[in-house]
Formats: structure tokens, sequence, C-alpha cells
């Protein structure tokens, strides 16, 4: 069943058009990159596809429930990295996990094993009693994408979760999502304006003004230009 499908979707904000039939899919354990400008109209897109506006035109499916009809079922197979972080800064990390586990119905026992795990994967295990408010950017972001796993979604939405960050921590965070997709199935859709996160493999949707205006394997784009920089100057007429 497929992952994510997004089928002839627009919005507006009063008279400005901000998406506008926008439409593609996710599969499977699949890399997706949302690639577009700053006001390409990606953060809106993400925020009707995690509920936080309401879709009036078009439809979101997520595995097969219709956010529409089915919110609770197709919400709860999401976890989400917002491009503006979301933690308590008060509380440490593990508090901030195990609250987020107690919203999603797990026991407190499982929470803690859960993020315990998670912290691993990610390298940070050690930093589970700190206050949030004293980890760098970086470490941060890897909590937030521990809290996004902690209920064991199916699809992972990242809204340009790598902003700020120096090139070895967002090439890290980029290699342990990959590697979600690789060994867990897990879909992710990834939404950036940086070229160096696309990699050949990717699958690729390229939103301009609003509108998708090229999707497909990223390796492809790059085939009608000398390289993957200069299509996208062609397609948006904008560097990224």
């Amino acid at each position: 069943m497929t992952a994510l499908v997004l089928d002839n979707l627009s919005h507006r904000f009063g008279k400005r058009s901000a998406l506008s039939e926008v439409g593609f899919s996710v599969e499977p354990g699949m890399f997706c990159v949302l690639l577009g400008p700053n006001g390409a109209g990606k953060t809106t897109l993400i925020s009707l596809v995690t509920g936080l506006y309401a879709a009036r035109h078009g439809d979101i499916r997520v595995l097969g429930h219709r956010l529409r009809t089915e919110p609770l079922k197709a919400l709860a197979q999401l976890g989400v990295v917002f491009q503006a972080s979301t933690l308590d800064l008060d509380l440490s990390v593990s508090e901030n996990l195990l609250y987020f586990g107690s919203l999603h119905g797990l026991t407190r026992r499982e929470a803690k094993e859960r993020s315990a795990a998670e912290l691993e994967r990610l390298g940070i295990a050690e930093r589970i009693d700190e206050k949030v408010r004293d980890l760098s950017g970086g470490l941060r972001r890897r909590v937030e994408i521990a809290r996004a796993l902690i209920h064991r979604p199916r699809v992972l939405i990242v809204d340009e979760a790598t902003i700020g960050l120096d090139v070895p921590t967002r090439r890290a965070l980029l290699q342990h999502v990959r590697v979600l997709c690789r060994d867990q199935g897990v879909s992710v859709l990834w939404a950036t304006h940086m070229l160096d996160e696309v990699e050949p493999g990717d699958r690729l949707v390229v939103l301009h003004q609003g509108r998708v205006c090229w999707q497909g394997q990223a390796q492809d784009l790059s085939l009608t230009a000398s390289d993957l920089s200069e299509a996208f100057v062609r397609l948006t007429g904008q560097a990224a």
C-alpha cells in the first residue's frame, strides 16, 4: 500500500494561492525529497499533511486513510519534525520523550524503553537526563527525530530540519534517516531547499510557486543539465 498520497492538493490564504493542484506519492521505504526555494509552499504542504491546516481542495491519504474522513487513523501513522523546534526547553530529554509517548498511549515503561533505543541509535543516549536548553541545535534535532519515532510511525515528515546546522551534523542526520528507510521500511518526506541533501537515487519532487514543476528520480533531473544545481535553476529561476 502506498505510504502517502497527495492528490490535486490546493490551498489559499485569502486571495493568495499557496499551493495549486499538487500531486505526488511516496512508496513504502522511500526517501522522497520535497525540494524548493524559500516561499515555494513546502511548509504549507507539510502543514496540510500533518493536519495543522485543513485541506479544502484535494485529497491526502496516509497508508490508505483519508485525512479528511479518518484523521486519527491517518495522523497516528505519522512522525513529524517541524521546521521550528517544539521541544520544551525546561524539561529534560527524557521528560520530553516520555510526555510525547503518553500522548500516543504508551505506558511509561514502553516510552522509556523506546526512548533509550532511539537515543542510542542517534548516538546521544548519554544526554537523556540533560535539559534540552543545554543542548546544541544539532543535538536538539536528534532529540526531535527520536521523539517523532517513539510511537513507531510508518511515515516520517521532516520540514527543513537541518537549517542552521553545520555540515557534519546535517550529514549525520540525513544518514540516520536514510538508514531508517533502508532497514526499517520507514517512508520519508524530507522538505529542504538545499541541493546537497539530495542523492541521485532519491525520489525528488521540485516545488516552485506552489506547483510541482518536476518529479522523478533525482539522477534523471541532473541528466537534463550539467549538474543538479543547473537543472534546478532552469526549473525555478533561483539558486538553491
